[in-house]
């Protein structure tokens, strides 16, 4: 078998450090922004209770696969591949083209998030709660937009370049703590407001009459997204395991933050535009961007005294949120070039560095100067493009060819021989029917799903 090793790698200390980097890839804005809307959406506690399903089966299982095939190799995803054959590594390569697609318009989401944290104590919550003309004058200002979109890039290069245990175990070992901290805060704030009891409730209390394939297929979607399958996050922090470590325990382990932290994303989010906007249906209307710049700060901007400082933490929570998955994002990126091009991890990370800047001032200017390229249709955007191509057609593709790989190729038994070597598997047999059969399916759904949506087909 092919070997891509070039010297020395780099590794966790310790089995807590991967989970907690794992968790906090997973952590991201998908988690503040698209699960509180499809939970009001969707009959609050019956997607909770579906979406508990699918991450610990599902979800899960591939964490597992992926993360096993990065420890047996020792390497990200081109490289992984490789390893066991030249004509499998085109699996590798397409899952590596997922985080450098990505990883440019994460940032530039992201320096959203810098700005309104900035903006409620250098302006005042008054100045965002405007019904989006503050949103919409900023991402259209090429300078502004640009300037704080490198202030976020900054923070997760520094942290990337101080490598794995010197840069992200630290930085997560702070970061993922007080994001749980300030979420736990901010949701127990929320529910004190006046008629916030009416939206937990209606968040909590499962609606039978909501369920249906359309939620399942929400649930599911958000799941695998959620998690950071198929983009070659999981296979290159797995490379960074040592053997002894749990790899049945760990993975449940990351599950449980991504549910925990989504299910407080919800129970912030959603009392809260349930006391503006009066009805779950009407928090069920506004999903993505416009929740998160536009309805929210008109939310706060109602809290009196306190809406500074609401406002302020709550963005302070998003933008931990979005940078731990930017780091994971950019150290996947890193490793890959590092893996496959055999170069010092100094000089990957400089590649990959002046990559993304220049991506994300190009996928930036679809705002702004270059705002006449529409590729998918009247008012879509460069960003909007590059979301579609990674997250709706590149990332189901690459689960597919993953699982089709494992469990008809190299085996089941290839992946269990690899998990058994720190722990009994006792489920190993439920987990090869899950690849080999249950998970091509999904994948499936969720591929045909997304196409069918972006062409108007199918809209949900």
């Amino acid at each position: 078998m092919a070997s891509m090793k070039t010297g020395p790698r780099s590794s966790w200390s310790g089995k807590w450090a991967f989970i907690l980097a794992a968790a906090a890839s997973a952590v991201g804005l998908g988690n503040m922004w698209r699960f509180p809307y499809l939970a009001a959406k969707y009959g609050g506690g019956t997607f909770l209770i579906t979406y508990l399903v699918l991450v610990f089966t599902f979800g899960v299982s591939l964490l597992l696969l992926e993360t096993a095939i990065g420890r047996k190799t020792g390497l990200s995803a081109i490289g992984a591949f490789r390893h066991f054959g030249k004509k499998f590594m085109f699996i590798g390569v397409l899952a590596s083209v997922v985080p450098f697609i990505i990883v440019p318009y994460y940032c530039i989401i992201g320096g959203w998030v810098t700005k309104y944290a900035f903006a409620y104590i250098a302006a005042g919550p008054a100045a965002m709660a405007d019904g989006g003309t503050f949103f919409s004058s900023f991402i259209t200002d090429g300078v502004d937009s640009s300037i704080f979109m490198l202030i976020f890039m900054a923070a997760a290069f520094i942290i990337v370049a101080r490598g794995v245990k010197g840069g992200i175990e630290k930085a997560n070992l702070i970061l993922m703590p007080a994001l749980i901290v300030m979420a736990i805060a901010i949701a127990i704030f929320t529910l004190t407001l006046p008629g916030a009891l009416d939206g937990a409730a209606y968040y909590l209390k499962p609606d039978l009459s909501k369920f249906s394939p359309e939620l399942v297929i929400g649930a599911l979607g958000q799941m695998f997204y959620s998690l950071s399958l198929a983009m070659g996050i999981m296979i290159t922090y797995g490379s960074y395991l040592e053997k002894k470590a749990s790899l049945t325990q760990s993975v449940t382990r990351i599950g449980c933050f991504d549910l925990g932290v989504s299910f407080l994303a919800g129970l912030m989010i959603v009392p809260a535009a349930f006391v503006a906007m009066g009805s779950g249906d009407a928090v069920a209307q506004n999903s993505g961007p416009s929740l998160m710049f536009i309805i929210l700060p008109e939310v706060f901007a109602d809290m009196g005294q306190v809406a500074t400082i609401v406002g302020f933490v709550f963005f302070l929570l998003v933008f931990f949120a979005a940078l731990t998955s930017a780091i994971s994002l950019t150290e996947t990126c890193v490793s890959i070039i590092q893996d496959g091009a055999g170069f010092s991890r100094r000089k990957s990370l400089v590649i990959t560095v002046v990559f993304i800047v220049v991506a994300g001032l190009i996928i930036n200017s679809g705002y702004n100067v270059l705002s006449f390229i529409q590729p998918l249709g009247e008012g879509s955007s460069l960003l909007d493009f590059a979301d579609f191509i990674s997250n709706s057609v590149i990332m189901p593709i690459v689960a597919l060819l993953t699982c089709v790989f494992v469990g008809w190729i190299i085996k089941p038994k290839t992946i269990i021989d690899e998990v058994r070597i720190s722990a009994p598997f006792k489920a190993a047999k439920a987990w090869s029917v899950m690849v080999k059969y249950v998970a091509p399916v999904l994948v499936v759904v969720i591929l045909v799903t997304a196409l069918a949506q972006s062409l108007g087909i199918m809209k949900f």
